[in-house]
């Protein structure tokens, strides 16, 4: 493999991505050289192209630098192009997951982050999360936020230069939160400050200023908390901790930017309030009611989601901005129940999570009855990265079909940050992000935990089921 190559980073990082990878990972990382020019030709037994539709059985995908070229049944492989057969496997696109949390060292709880760590050690921890979730298929991410405001933006810059192996990364710079809520920081005693964490937002103003402040950062989207949280002292997950007018100004004020709002929200209330103030997502979604899942309904994708910029409405008022998701976090509720003190997950904590749990199930449940379509999202980094996709397991088993469940964390989520020009499903000019497993994915889902083949614009990162080439 080529070196990775120097860059100049940011100066939380630089100096230190190096022996991030080599220390913070058990293996050697892979490096990022650029995508060969010629012609590659993957052949599989079974391709899901993402859509939706039938696979191709066999199936071939033609790859020309880092972007795909063609994609067939049984297509003819061009003379000199070099052939990857993968044998018997299923190839699908590089999977999406719109909630996850890449920066800190998993386990350690976020009131440790703050007091006994710093903004370097995070980012270090970051690299190899990075890595553990693109050897585990997922090529794309939105990371949620930081501990540390603003490490995820470093990320970001590092995986794009190629100085580390990651995924796409949309990012949210800095969580906003109100004083009291799940996001603030200052969670301690009153004599006890954390400084350089500047999230806190009361009223309006204050709102309208920590969004110009995130873009003027290097935020692509803007994460607030509409609620309380699980895995914070805090108000409670079901209490609505904005109002309705601060969260229309966040709205607002990001539309100026061509930008989006995802909403961190489990109660019911506050979950209503951030669908009626135009936010993009609604993440956990835990208390969805009827009339909840209603104003969902009206305001779920059409022919406007389609070329939506970066996800959210070009300015004020374009259609793009009534579109709402919900994306559901069905995982973690597991992983904290069954291994939350392995975890550091404070015993408070880990009962408010037992006490939210049934609501998200049966709320899931609503949504999928309803025909919501329902995005991918884990919110990974509560439990370790590269366990992404025991998300699918659970979906399936509240009665999503395999098929949609593989579509919701490819051309769905694609379509919820304004990526299906690029990622998302195996097209013609889109990127080369191609992951295979061993066996059939829509017989037994959770073969999608056990990726053994991973490319990301053209680039193979994983490779452990090749039969020749």
């Amino acid at each position: 493999m080529t070196p990775i190559r120097p860059v100049c980073l940011p100066p939380v990082i630089a100096g230190v991505l190096g022996a991030a990878l080599a220390a913070a990972s058990p293996h050697p990382a892979p490096a990022a050289p650029p995508a060969p020019e010629g012609l590659i030709a993957v052949r599989a037994a079974q391709v899901i192209d993402g859509r939706g539709g039938p696979p191709l059985r066999p199936g071939v995908v033609l790859v020309r630098g880092e972007r795909i070229e063609a994609v067939g049944a049984d297509l003819r492989v061009p003379e000199g192009a070099r052939l990857i057969d993968l044998g018997g496997a299923t190839v699908l696109p590089g999977l999406i997951d719109l909630h996850t949390h890449l920066i800190d060292e998993a386990g350690v709880h976020w009131e440790n982050i703050l007091l006994r760590t710093t903004p370097g050690q995070a980012a270090i921890f970051g690299t190899k999360n990075a890595r553990d979730t693109l050897l585990a298929g997922f090529t794309t991410c939105r990371d949620m936020g930081p501990t540390w405001p603003f490490t995820d933006v470093d990320l970001r810059y590092a995986i794009d230069k190629g100085a580390v192996p990651g995924p796409r990364l949309m990012v949210a710079g800095n969580y906003v939160s109100s004083t009291g809520g799940a996001g603030d920081a200052r969670q301690f005693s009153i004599y006890v400050d954390v400084p350089v964490v500047q999230n806190l937002a009361d009223g309006v103003d204050a709102v309208r200023h920590a969004v110009r402040m995130n873009f003027k950062h290097g935020a692509d989207f803007i994460k607030i908390l509409a609620t309380g949280a699980v895995l914070s002292k805090g108000i409670q997950p079901a209490a609505q901790q904005y109002s309705d007018e601060e969260l229309r100004v966040a709205v607002e004020e990001a539309s100026r930017w061509g930008r989006f709002v995802a909403a961190h929200a489990h109660g019911t209330q506050g979950i209503k309030a951030a669908i009626r103030a135009g936010v993009r997502t609604i993440d956990h979604g835990s208390m969805l009611d009827d009339e909840a899942i209603r104003l969902l309904k009206a305001r779920s994708p059409g022919p406007a989601a389609e070329g939506a910029v970066r996800g959210a409405s070009k300015a004020p008022g374009d259609p793009a901005a009534s579109i709402t998701y919900y994306v559901p976090t069905l995982y973690v509720t597991e992983a904290i129940l069954q291994e939350g003190k392995a975890l550091n997950v404070p015993e408070s904590e880990i009962q408010r999570s037992r006490a939210i749990a049934s609501f998200k199930i049966a709320s899931f449940r609503k949504a999928l009855r309803a025909g919501l379509p329902i995005p991918f999202g884990t919110d990974a980094g509560v439990f370790p990265h590269g366990r992404n996709a025991r998300e699918f397991a659970i979906r399936v088993r509240e009665g999503e079909s395999p098929m949609l469940a593989i579509a919701s964390a490819t051309r769905l989520s694609a379509e919820v940050i304004g990526w299906s020009d690029r990622v998302g499903t195996l097209e013609p000019g889109k990127y080369a992000d191609l992951v295979a497993v061993s066996a059939d994915p829509l017989r037994d889902i959770t073969e999608l935990e056990r990726v053994k083949w991973v490319m990301k614009g053209g680039i193979i990162y994983r490779d452990e089921l090749r039969g020749g080439s």
